[in-house]
């Protein structure tokens, strides 16, 4: 049996946008219908959710199945982690809060088998079909994706020397923890904010190195994509569920009607 092949990694040097969402709620059923709406990737959130490694074999199952692609964010930049979920079967890991280059080195390492890196050798898991792609250690690279997160003004200082780091693929600039890192707790939209998201999808450009971004609404994806992003997240599977629920609402408590119906006699 060939090698994976990961579409994701494909699809993010291209020049269509890339669109995606998170997944934050754990569930596989949902992962499954939103990888059949149409989504490019979804990222299953290892980071700020309680989903486990069980977890998430299953949720990538359940994406497989459709047309999406699926990214997985580990809890931190720890070569354990990266070793079950690579062998639970993740093609394209997103690292949080990287720093300089000597931590993008080491998410690289933590996803080569030596004497490339440090990843943990095992003969038989589900990345590999069980052993029935036979030239899995030797090629277990070529099907690998690593993404590392900015997120802060001093990650964002480091840019450069993060992406010219041989085995990142992309980068993606995390704007929720860079404006807090600004002094502005949850205000995106603030100007500073934005010129430094600004900057860094340039700057990216510059380097021909794919670049992503999480927006919470399509106007704020739009102007991501204005700015150079090569792939962008638009809200969550609870955020999209709940907005639209409240769209429901305003419209349904501001409509005239009738009478409400009478309670039913109980029996």
């Amino acid at each position: 049996m060939d090698i994976i092949r990961n579409a994701f990694k494909e699809s993010i040097v291209g020049f269509r946008p890339v669109i995606g969402t998170w997944l934050m709620s754990g569930s596989p059923s949902t992962a499954e219908a939103l990888g059949s709406s149409g989504l490019d990737f979804i990222v299953v959130d290892m980071e700020h959710t309680p989903i486990d490694v069980s977890q998430t074999i299953e949720i990538l199952r359940a994406v497989a199945g459709t047309r999406a692609e699926a990214v997985t964010r580990v809890p931190w930049n720890d070569p354990v982690m990266v070793k079950r979920v690579l062998d639970a079967g993740a093609q394209s890991l997103m690292f949080p809060q990287v720093q300089n280059a000597d931590e993008a080195q080491n998410a690289v390492a933590a996803t080569r088998y030596p004497p490339h890196g440090i990843r943990g050798v095992a003969g038989v898991h589900r990345a590999s079909r069980y052993g029935a792609v036979t030239d899995y250690l030797a090629r277990a690279h070529e099907s690998l994706c690593v993404i590392v997160q900015l997120e802060t003004p001093a990650a964002l200082a480091e840019l450069r020397s993060i992406a010219a780091v041989p085995g990142v693929d992309s980068l993606f600039v995390g704007p929720a923890d860079l404006s807090a890192a600004l002094g502005h707790l949850g205000n995106v939209g603030h100007a500073e904010v934005q010129d430094r998201l600004r900057g860094a999808a340039q700057e990216c450009a510059q380097l021909g190195k794919p670049c992503g971004i999480v927006g919470a609404n399509p106007a704020m994806v739009k102007r991501y994509l204005e700015y150079g992003y090569s792939w962008v997240a638009v809200g969550s599977d609870i955020g999209l569920m709940t907005g639209r629920v409240q769209e429901c609402l305003r419209e349904l408590r501001h409509t005239p009607h009738a009478d409400p119906p009478r309670a039913r006699t109980a029996y």
